[in-house]
């Protein structure tokens, strides 16, 4: 049998009584979760505590056309559809715990999981390659304001390497190290946020703000996609942070806490973004998401709350590359976990210097990102959430074992139900895809594209032909037993 990073018992618990998660993708023994769902509510407001939701509210504003009550009902409806799908999935944690991409397996087959897999940690580069931007583009503002120290080259490749290095110190330490540093995030973002929506409500022109018409429901529904895209980014992630709560856990309290803490700040970021955007705007389409804080808000305000922003972006960038560490494992990576992330951290240095060097702007290529993203994540979510409905426990032994031998080997270590149906709907969505790299023939001329509708078009074309297919009996093995287990890459 084929096993992933196998542990010394008596190192890893010594490691992990000084902070550091040594665990990998192996599912965790039922004595070690004792993790309480409430702590999901400072993970999810941790996970958007990010000055892209202002700039994406003025996008609703500008771009979109939406007035303030229409950006109201997208800030509500966003993190309800996104995160309610993040909490569903988030179920399979406490039911196989293992991490996400782990437990992928019991759909796809041992191989088959690794077509998915490989998309999904491609994407984790550009999201944080995003935020390593984010964050560099905030520390830069802050010394400009302060110091007046300009930016150069040398200035942002130093910044990129300070704000690399700290996520993958934090990520590095694995989950303990996170959750800590979401708790101590979320009570001070909550304070300065405050202080920004007083200063909004005694400077805004809001006869401005209210005058504004309304634009139409297509666009509406297609801010909705735009806004629920970074949630559905982390539906593959849901499980590894689920996977230390005991198996009795109520499904509802995961979903509740998940649900609330994202919607606690996408909520009100989106309208500070739409009610800045009527003071500012070129907010929308300005050349960086950050320096625009520095003269909107004033100089005591803005430093605290880009500080804010700066560490807001480090734990969402940390809670990333920690996820993105158990799918490289998965991907055949037989090194620790947190030498895993080092991959990721790296990648985001050398993409976010070109970003910040070399493109004209950061919005268009965002946006652009943003709906290939939510596609590419849509199409594993059809398969594995209806998956979720016909399985409710996961083979622990069956998940790490990478040969002939494992339970969820199938067909030539395939699902062959659930790789068709996530190819044939990862297609579909691209086919209604409209971006400034590319747009799909049926882009046009129907609501699905003219919405921007093309990952719902993704779940459900994948999700449904995966219920209808034929799938292989779990413990069926491939017909030539005799040919040695090997791992699967």
């Amino acid at each position: 049998m084929s096993t992933t990073a196998p542990h010394d018992g008596a190192l890893e618990k010594a490691l992990e009584n000084h902070g550091l998660e040594t665990r990998g993708i192996e599912p965790v023994p039922d004595a070690e979760r004792t993790a309480r769902p409430r702590e999901l509510f400072p993970t999810w407001v941790a996970a958007n505590i990010s000055v892209l939701l202002l700039t994406m509210g003025a996008t609703l504003s500008v771009g979109y056309g939406l007035n303030f009550w229409q950006a109201l009902v997208v800030g509500v409806a966003a993190p309800i559809v996104s995160y309610g799908l993040v909490g569903l999935v988030g179920i399979a944690g406490k039911r196989g715990g293992a991490p996400g991409m782990a437990l992928s397996r019991a759909a796809f087959g041992q191989r088959g999981n690794l077509l998915p897999g490989s998309l999904i940690w491609v994407a984790r580069w550009g999201w944080e390659t995003i935020n390593a931007v984010t964050g560099a583009y905030a520390l830069l503002t802050v010394l400009d304001i302060l110091f007046d120290i300009k930016s150069s080259t040398p200035l942002v490749v130093v910044t990129l390497l300070l704000f690399v290095i700290t996520t993958f110190a934090i990520s590095g330490m694995g989950i303990n190290a996170v959750r800590k540093c979401n708790k101590w995030a979320t009570c001070l973002f909550g304070g300065f946020s405050v202080l920004v929506l007083g200063h909004l409500v005694a400077e805004t022109d809001w006869s401005r703000v209210f005058g504004q018409s309304a634009g139409p429901t297509s666009a509406m529904i297609a801010g909705v996609g735009l806004i629920a895209a970074g949630g559905i980014s982390w539906v593959p992630s849901a499980p590894d942070f689920t996977r230390y709560l005991p198996a009795s856990t109520s499904s509802a309290a995961i979903v509740r806490n998940t649900v609330g803490g994202a919607g606690i700040v996408v909520l009100p970021m989106v309208l500070m973004g739409v009610v800045m955007a009527s003071a500012t705007p070129d907010l929308a389409s300005a050349p960086d998401p950050v320096s625009f804080l520095g003269e909107i808000l004033p100089l005591w305000l803005a430093v605290p709350y880009l500080l804010m922003a700066l560490i807001g972006t480090l734990l969402i960038n940390s809670m990333s590359m920690y996820s993105a560490g158990f799918t490289a494992q998965t991907l055949g990576f037989r090194v620790p976990r947190h030498w895993a992330v080092s991959v990721n951290a790296v990648i985001s240095l050398v993409f976010g210097s070109v970003l910040m060097l070399a493109a004209t702007g950061f919005m268009g290529p965002f946006v652009t990102f943003l709906s290939l993203l939510a596609v590419a994540f849509s199409a594993w979510l059809g398969v594995f959430g209806v998956d979720m409905l016909r399985r409710t426990e996961y083979d622990a032994e069956a998940l790490l074992d990478t040969g002939r031998t494992s339970a969820y080997w199938y067909r030539g270590g395939f699902g062959p139900a659930a790789v068709a149906a996530w190819a044939t709907g990862l297609g579909t969505g691209l086919l209604f895809t409209t971006s400034d790299w590319f747009t799909g023939p049926l882009a046009s001329n129907n609501p699905i594209g003219e919405y921007g509708l093309g990952w719902v078009a993704t779940i459900v074309v994948s999700g449904v032909l995966y219920a209808v297919l034929p799938k292989p009996a779990v413990g069926e093995k491939a017909a030539s037993a005799e040919e040695p287990a090997t791992m699967a890459i």
